[in-house]
């Protein structure tokens, strides 16, 4: 069986790649912080699919959240093959009104929560040898930095540290087979609490700013996930990957 564990899956690109990973022969981890119904909901569309679906509720903040994770996979699915680092969210409290503690919840859920991940899962994923598999998933905003565009500078330096984790994984994990990229999306459907940010007006204004003219869905996320957690992307290692409609 194919052991999969993709963090923050609950709703929205999370939920789109655990969906699109499922198949015949397949078990996955389905993590929330407290989206029970939406990990239930996702598990349910991973058994239509032939797979084994569990749902793990948690802080990734907290000590031995990331453990329990990885555990849980080994346990239910005999081992672990890939690793989806997916958990995070945006904080745009812009300085002056970011506080240490905005930096420290970033950070913990989205670079140590990576860092963490690895850390229990590299054992199990070297054992899965050439099908040894880690996609995490970055921002758009490491690298957006303009007038007229959102910023979330908490968020934006923890997912560059996990991009500079990804990339130090890919050196480290390369001689055994097991590949790490990142995939960084732009602006997707469905992400709420962006929505809710921008408001229509701001965000149909930042839309003019994308090449495509309109607005990612997350399944094009999950699609690009899929490829590099699977056989053919096996000599594609270290890369931060944009879907993004050009936006850049």
């Amino acid at each position: 069986m194919r052991s999969i564990l993709v963090t923050g899956s609950g709703s929205n690109i999370g939920a789109a790649i655990a969906r699109r990973l499922a198949g015949p022969d397949t078990g996955i981890v389905v993590h929330a912080l407290k989206n029970r119904a939406g990990c239930e909901s996702v598990v349910e569309d991973i058994r239509a699919k032939g797979g084994e679906g569990v749902v793990v509720l948690g802080d990734l903040a907290e000590s031995g959240m990331a453990a329990r994770l990885v555990d849980t996979a080994v346990e239910n699915f005999g081992g672990l093959d890939v690793l989806v680092a997916n958990a995070g969210f945006p904080d745009h409290r812009a300085f002056g009104e970011l506080d240490r503690a905005g930096m420290d919840g970033c950070y913990s859920v989205i670079t140590a929560g990576l860092f963490e991940l690895a850390d229990r899962a590299i054992p199990h994923l070297k054992r899965a040898g050439k099908g040894g598999r880690i996609v995490s998933i970055g921002a758009n905003g490491t690298r957006m930095f303009r007038p007229n565009f959102p910023l979330a500078p908490a968020s934006a330096a923890a997912k560059a540290g996990l991009e500079a984790l990804t990339r130090s994984l890919a050196v480290q994990l390369g001689p055994d087979g097991v590949t790490a990229n990142c995939v960084a999306p732009g602006i997707i459907a469905k992400t709420r609490d962006t929505e809710q940010f921008h408001g229509d007006d701001v965000y149909a204004e930042l839309l003019k700013q994308v090449p495509m003219q309109r607005i990612g869905q997350p399944e094009e996320v999950a699609s690009l996930v899929a490829y590099l957690a699977g056989p053919d992307a096996g000599y594609l290692t270290g890369q931060i990957i944009h879907v993004n409609g050009g936006l850049c």
